[in-house]
């Protein structure tokens, strides 16, 4: 059986990954539901990886409905040690021009109706997230996205949103205030269920439009962020290819430790039933 060690979450436009030799198309079951889609397991540059299209076939999902905890520990399920998550934002950055990438290295929260823990029901956890992503995953994406010509910024703040709705200008110019510099409705939860899952996680975003601060902004129309979107993506296809080799070769590193000294709960008062719905994530420890 196919045992992949990195898992590729694709989101808006990357529904597929191209050359990969599929294997497999595998349901997974969890304790928290169904993931977005069958994973899609196979091997691309000589590298095992486990696919996962974010919204689903056809893009059916809202950011919203995303049931991000049976996404990850589907992927921790399938032993995978590290995330590469790929997704299109906007720019709040005048310098961060439509069709560059940002290897984000922060977030700000401003969802409010998505579950964003493994943990509760009698098991209090609390894990280090001041730095959100792999910093040796980050290094690893944005040498090979210069490699294959792509302007990428090596650092970036995004800021996630409930959506589906995008910002009002009063909102944009807000959320530049406080630092950010790409907006999006998705990666968060991924990041911060990841760190809980002892999986390193890494996040490209594929600017597709200034934000609606800038001030030619409404002259942006769907079709010309549908084009930057598909250029995208088949520059992110080439700058997988290029980076899964060295991936594949890392080790671990102390994200895949998170939970060594984040649990809280005397083991004597954690009720069987959750012990045994979050073995796979932290029942080495218990």
């Amino acid at each position: 059986m196919l045992k992949p060690q990195l898992a590729i979450i694709g989101g808006s436009g990357l529904y597929d990954i191209g050359g990969l030799e599929v294997l497999e198309e595998r349901h997974i079951e969890t304790p928290f539901g169904e993931p977005s889609e069958a994973f899609i397991l196979g091997r691309l540059e000589g590298v095992e990886l486990a696919f996962l299209a974010r919204h689903g076939k056809g893009h059916r999902i809202l950011p919203t409905e995303l049931n991000f905890r049976a996404n990850i520990y589907a992927i921790k399920s399938l032993g995978c040690q590290s995330i590469l998550s790929v997704s299109a934002v906007g720019s709040l950055r005048e310098e961060i021009v439509p069709g560059h990438f940002v290897v984000v290295d922060q977030f700000i929260d401003r969802t409010q109706k998505r579950p964003h823990t493994f943990f509760g029901e009698g098991l209090v956890a609390h894990v280090a997230f001041a730095n959100p992503v792999c910093p040796d995953l980050c290094q690893k994406l944005t040498a090979a996205a210069k490699e294959v010509g792509v302007h990428c910024h090596e650092k970036g703040t995004y800021i996630c949103i409930e959506g589906p709705q995008f910002s009002t200008k009063a909102e944009s110019q807000l959320y530049r205030q406080w630092g950010a510099d790409v907006i999006g409705m998705t990666n968060l939860q991924e990041a911060k269920l990841a760190r809980e899952a002892e999986i390193c996680y890494s996040t490209l975003a594929l600017s597709t439009d200034y934000d609606c601060w800038y001030e030619g902004h409404d002259s942006v129309t769907a079709e010309m962020v549908i084009a930057t979107l598909k250029k995208n993506v088949e520059m992110a296809k080439q700058v997988l290819k290029k980076v899964l080799p060295q991936v594949a070769k890392r080790k671990a590193c102390s994200h895949c430790r998170s939970l060594s000294h984040a649990i809280m709960t005397d083991k004597s008062l954690i009720p069987e039933k959750t012990k045994k719905k979050l073995d796979l994530i932290c029942g080495k420890y218990l």
